[in-house]
């Protein structure tokens, strides 16, 4: 995999608590970044897919025999 170099701009608080969570998971600060924008790209990428699945299923509903219209009500299902 090519990898790019980028140059980041963050608040110097910010910084140093992300250096500390870097060390505390034995990584570097690149490395704590570079898997978790990972972690976030798989989740919309999953997401997207989901989404479009989904979206075939409701398009291509079958045909319940109803025409698009219904000729009872819920008190008539729910009758007592």
């Amino acid at each position: 995999m090519e990898h790019q170099n980028i140059t980041l701009s963050l608040p110097k608080d910010i910084l140093l608590k992300a250096k500390h969570i870097a060390i505390e998971k034995q990584t570097s600060l690149s490395g704590l970044l570079a898997r978790t924008l990972e972690e976030m790209v798989k989740k919309e990428d999953s997401y997207k897919k989901a989404r479009e699945r989904h979206l075939t299923i409701l398009n291509n509903v079958p045909d319940l025999g109803t025409d698009g219209s219904i000729s009872w009500s819920r008190g008539d299902i729910y009758e007592r």
